[in-house]
């Protein structure tokens, strides 16, 4: 065996070890956020508002935009709908189920610029902080696939239900 092959068989078992590595993380991370679950199907008598063509990008720890939740059914990127109803939003995901935000579910909407695997043109992303489950708020990305999101997110910012009053005066 020449110098050469030994360093190709070399670089070759090196790029395995770090595919091999790479698949046993995402696997532990499936693993670990096994216990969140996108809400899904849309309720009856939903009316819609408003229809657009959306790449989800991710959903991530709130605040936290590097730090992936592969939340089923929304472990991966997609192309997909996202529809506005009076009762919240859909997301219709190619070949996942639907995912339904209800209105009270939803904590904020903006724009954003950043999420893992993602960095775009300042404010090219809408980000969606809903409650997965009682304690735990996280951040859901998407991009527009036309247009500007502005639009979308003033009509998106309408659905959250406004913060309750405490009764605490500054």
């Amino acid at each position: 065996m020449s110098a050469r092959d030994l360093a190709v068989a070399i670089t070759i078992a090196v790029a395995l070890l770090v595919l091999l590595a790479m698949l046993f993380a995402w696997r532990r991370r499936i693993r670990r956020d096994s216990v969140f679950t996108a809400p899904l199907g849309v309720p009856e008598h939903a009316e819609v508002s408003r229809r657009d063509e959306v790449l989800y990008v991710s959903t991530t720890r709130h605040e936290q935009p590097l730090e992936r939740l592969a939340v089923s059914p929304l472990a991966y990127r997609a192309r997909g709908e996202l529809a506005l109803t009076d009762r919240g939003i859909a997301l219709c995901l190619d070949g996942a189920p639907t995912v339904f935000l209800a209105n009270a579910r939803l904590v904020a909407v903006d724009r954003a610029t950043v999420t893992i695997d993602r960095v775009v043109e300042p404010g090219g992303l809408v980000r969606i902080a809903w409650n997965i489950d009682d304690d735990t708020i996280v951040d859901s990305y998407l991009r527009l696939a036309t247009g500007d999101p502005r639009s979308l997110i003033s009509d998106l910012q309408r659905l959250v239900p406004a913060a309750p009053d405490t009764g605490a005066t500054s």
